[in-house]
């Protein structure tokens, strides 16, 4: 999920990628959120804080 993410996939485009629904997917990337400690912020971007930690920059 989070290599597709990397890629800059939307969550619609990660769905079709692995014949998910998009809520599954959504539901998927909150726990990613979670599990590295990202709470939702107006500062910052969940989603690109994410892949910067999976690309370990």
């Amino acid at each position: 999920m989070l290599a597709l993410m990397a890629e800059g996939r939307s969550n619609a485009a990660i769905a079709a990628s692995l014949v998910v629904g998009e809520g599954a997917v959504e539901k998927h990337v909150a726990n990613i959120f979670a599990k590295l400690n990202l709470p939702a912020s107006q500062n910052d971007n969940r989603r690109v804080l994410a892949v910067l930690r999976y690309l370990d920059i």
